[in-house]
């Protein structure tokens, strides 16, 4: 389990709930791409509950737990991203705001496919 962790990905023989959880770093986005096209053909919304990841499938809906205060929040798959190494997820807006990270830029988070 600990290779797995060091890895961020949580797999079925490590012990996770379920296969495709992930455990990593999570930053934010929107400013600057509001209004323009996602990856998945929608507009970006900053201010929608939506999140990029490098593969779940668009439409996928995660749940994003906070590691350091257990707020949780709920986003679907829209984008691709992040492209900074350690990163797993990119939330928009209004979600890394619910989650309580936007200030600090970035934070440490698990997610589970809902």
């Amino acid at each position: 389990m600990v290779a797995a962790l060091a890895a961020g990905i949580l797999t079925a023989g490590s012990g996770a709930a379920s296969a495709g959880d992930q455990c990593g770093g999570a930053s934010w986005y929107g400013p600057g791409f509001h209004g323009k096209t996602a990856a998945s053909g929608q507009r970006f919304d900053q201010n929608a509950m939506t999140a990029a990841h490098k593969t779940l499938p668009f439409g996928t809906v995660v749940r994003v737990v906070d590691q350091r205060t257990g707020k949780s929040v709920k986003v679907t798959i829209n984008d691709r991203g992040p492209f900074h190494k350690g990163r797993i997820i990119d939330l928009s807006k209004a979600a890394a705001t619910k989650l309580g990270i936007r200030n600090a830029g970035t934070g440490k988070v698990c997610i589970t496919r809902v």
